[in-house]
This record gives structure tokens, C-alpha cells and sequence, in this order.
């Protein structure tokens, strides 16, 4: 893979190719967010149709939109969607009116502490339309009578959601999972598209312990469906990270699963503390991104969430203000670094079982001593060869030994590996 700076600025040019885009739950736009994807890494995408029953949910109609805007007397356009995809409120029915600005007002979302930045506002399940823009615009519009458009469609159709396989050694999966939701919101949440397919071409390069499958679903909804229609096999989800805000300047945030102690939390703590980046591990709550649904008591999987700062923690969440100028290369690229490092560690986190317990192993005429002469760590490595033989059980990962030694997790691995070599240990 490319120095991990020109991987920033790719992930950083692909957010600024999907900025423009209008996303939603369902709709073309999902579609063109998904064809672009699926030239970093090829897709397979699902289409479930409008009315399907998936856990407690229903699929919903599809929602496309042509144009929208809110002219003035003059026929100019003062609130216009071809500007911006956030100027409509998101699902916005079909609408062509002309109304007073007195009347237009209950139709109309801004921001009055951030008066020159639009919010992002939605109406998913409830049949509404509406406008979002920036309040300094709102106090410039002169009383009178205004014409409101929407060209929108809401009919039966399907959501869209797609998927990306990288196989590996065992067909215990860990999944990664980012929304395709969002419009124009590039820390939420294309950075976690970005860094979520390049994770994926990353881990193509090398053949990883367990497959791993990158979920590219709409939020809540789209998850709720990939769960419903893979229910029989959720067995093989061993492990799994949300990926969502990964592209701010803020400290990583790791939020536990719902157990706290799934192998996917210690190992996050872990990379996290051994990587000495500021960061902040947070407990599991039932609100947030992915992970809820993914973590819901009937599933129960050891799911965590990583982002830099959390949903609704910086002001720039979900308004105009989230823009590309706000994610950076080097943020995005730090988080990807973070991901390589923590599934590098999961894949290589066994159990072994110790095939000489009775007493300490001849390791001498094994070559093992041998093998660790010159080595400027070699007091160090000596010393996980001992840990790993002590603690090679089955019941002991490699992790265990690494927490309990105070060992680097690289120098117990290595040593697992030495050992495994000469027929000492078995996994």
C-alpha cells in the first residue's frame, strides 16, 4: 500500500468526489455513492424491495429528488437544493405552492446559534417537507409571497445497500460497517467510507486470519436489514467495528460493545494505549451509530464503534459546516492506521497449548537461544518465550500474555511463532 500520507489525500479526494451527492436511506443516490465505492473495491450490492419485512422494521418507499428550491417574487432562487443537498429537508414529499413567508416559516430549519451554517434535518418515516438554511439567510427575506418547489418522488422501490468480502484463512468473520446515508457531511460520514474502503484494499494485500466483510448500509435501517436477511449465519461474526466521524481533527474515541469485554474492545484498548495517541475509550450506550443494532440483545455481538470525536460532540455535526475543508488527510489517515494496527493484532491473537508443561523446555538445544543472538531485545524475547510457554493453556491468548508480561503484543507474537516453529506449543 502507498506511504500512509498519499493514502490521506486519496481518501480525502474520494470524499470530495462523493461530497456533492444527495444521499438518503434509499434512492440513486445511495446508487451513484455505491458505483463510486465500487471503483476502490468491487461491491456487491443488495436491492430489497419496499415492503419487506425486516426484524420489527419495514422496508420504506424509495425517495429520488430532481429539484427543489424556495423563489422570491422575483423568481429568484433563495433556498436552492442544486446549491446544496442539505437546503431539503431529507424525504421531503413532492410540493409546489406559492405561500406567504408567514405561513412558509413552520416549513423552514436553521441554525440560530451557527446563523450563517444549514443543518441537516430528515423526515424519514413521517410525510413532511421542508427547507434547511442558514439563519442569516432567513432574517434577509422580506415578507411577501414566495413559490415552493419539490420535485420528489416517494413510491415503492428498494433500499440499497452493498457488501465487499475479503477472504481469509478461516471463514470466522469480523465485519466493518459505515453509513451511505448521509448527504453533504463529510466527517459524517464519508470519511468512514473512505477509510472503510481502503481498509478493505489494505487487508486485500495480505491474506488476513478471518474473512472480513465491509458492510456500505444506509443508518439504522440498513443495518437492522443486513441482520435480518443474514440472521442464519450471524454465527460466523466472531468480531466487528463501526466505523463512523473518522476524519476530524479531534482524539480517536473507541466505544466499548455491549459485553465492554469482547476480544474487539480489549484489543482497541490495547492498540489504542499501546499506540500512545490521545484517545478516549467510552462505554457502550444504546444510542449512537451501528453498533446498537449489531449489539441488540438478541444478537449480542461484539461490535464496538470507532470514531474521532463522537456523533453531536463537535458544533460541525450534521450542518453545512461538515464539509471536506473539515476532515483532513492526515486525520483520516491516522484512522485507517489504527484499524491495520488493531486487525493485526486480532488476527494474530491465538490460544495455544503448551505440548512440553512438565517443567521449562530445553530451549537451548532447540535453537531458540540461538536464534535471538545479536537481537538488541533479546533479555525481552527470552523472556516471551517463558510468558508463552507459562500461560499456553488454551485458555490464554496471545493478548492475555501481552497484558499480563507488559510485553509488546509484536514481541509475543514472535515468539509464539518460534515456539510453534519448534513443535512446543500447538494452537
Amino acid at each position: 500500500m502507498a506511504p500512509m500520507t498519499a493514502v490521506g489525500e486519496e481518501m480525502h479526494a474520494l470524499v470530495e468526489r462523493l461530497y456533492p451527492l444527495c444521499r438518503s436511506i434509499t434512492g440513486d443516490g445511495v446508487r451513484a455513492t455505491l458505483e463510486i465505492v465500487g471503483e476502490y473495491v468491487p461491491l456487491q450490492v443488495h436491492e430489497v424491495p419496499t415492503g419487506t419485512q425486516v426484524l420489527d422494521w419495514t422496508v420504506p418507499q424509495e425517495w429520488n429528488i430532481r429539484d427543489a428550491y424556495v423563489a422570491d417574487a422575483a423568481g429568484r432562487r433563495v433556498v436552492d437544493f442544486a446549491a446544496s443537498s442539505l437546503h431539503v429537508l431529507g424525504y421531503s414529499v413532492p410540493v409546489s405552492a406559492t405561500l406567504p413567508l408567514s405561513e412558509l416559516r413552520a416549513h423552514l430549519h436553521t441554525l440560530p446559534e451557527h446563523p450563517s451554517w444549514v443543518p441537516y434535518r430528515t423526515s424519514y418515516y413521517q410525510p413532511e417537507w421542508g427547507f434547511c438554511l442558514a439563519q442569516d439567510t432567513l432574517d434577509a427575506l422580506p415578507d411577501g409571497e414566495y413559490e415552493v418547489r419539490v420535485d420528489s418522488t416517494l413510491a415503492d422501490g428498494h433500499l440499497t445497500y452493498a457488501e465487499h468480502v475479503v477472504p481469509g484463512q478461516v471463514t470466522d468473520e469480523v465485519i466493518v460497517s459505515c453509513h451511505v446515508c448521509h448527504p453533504s457531511l463529510a466527517n459524517d460520514n464519508l470519511a468512514g467510507i473512505a477509510v472503510a474502503a481502503f481498509l478493505a484494499r489494505a487487508l486485500a494485500e495480505r491474506t488476513p486470519y478471518y474473512t472480513y466483510r465491509f458492510i456500505f448500509a444506509p443508518g439504522t435501517i440498513g443495518a437492522i436489514t443486513w441482520l435480518a436477511r443474514n440472521a442464519e449465519r450471524i454465527d460466523r461474526v466472531k468480531h466487528g467495528l463501526v466505523l463512523a466521524c473518522a476524519g476530524d481533527p479531534g482524539q480517536l474515541t473507541y466505544k466499548q460493545s455491549r459485553r465492554g469485554d469482547a476480544e474487539i474492545d480489549r484489543v482497541m484498548r490495547h492498540v489504542l494505549d499501546a499506540s500512545e495517541r490521545p484517545h478516549r475509550i467510552t462505554e457502550f450506550t444504546p444510542y449512537g451509530y451501528d453498533e446498537r443494532q449489531f449489539c441488540s440483545p438478541g444478537f449480542d455481538l461484539g461490535v464496538g464503534s470507532l470514531s474521532r470525536t463522537p456523533y453531536a460532540g463537535y458544533p460541525e455535526y450534521h450542518t453545512s459546516a461538515d464539509n471536506p475543508d473539515f476532515v483532513s488527510p492526515e486525520a483520516m489517515a491516522d484512522t485507517l492506521a489504527v484499524c491495520r494496527e488493531a486487525f493485526a493484532l486480532l488476527d494474530r491473537n491465538r490460544r495455544y497449548v503448551n505440548l512440553s508443561p512438565y517443567g521449562e523446555p530445553q530451549l537451548g538445544r532447540r535453537g531458540l537461544y540461538d536464534s535471538l543472538g545479536g537481537r538488541s531485545d533479546a533479555k525481552q524475547a527470552q523472556m516471551a518465550m517463558l510468558w508463552v510457554l507459562s500461560l499456553s493453556d488454551g485458555e490464554h491468548s496471545l493478548l492475555d500474555v501481552a497484558e499480563r508480561s507488559g510485553l509488546p503484543f509484536d514481541t509475543v507474537a514472535v515468539a509464539a511463532g518460534a515456539l510453534h516453529g519448534a513443535g512446543l506449543i500447538k494452537a
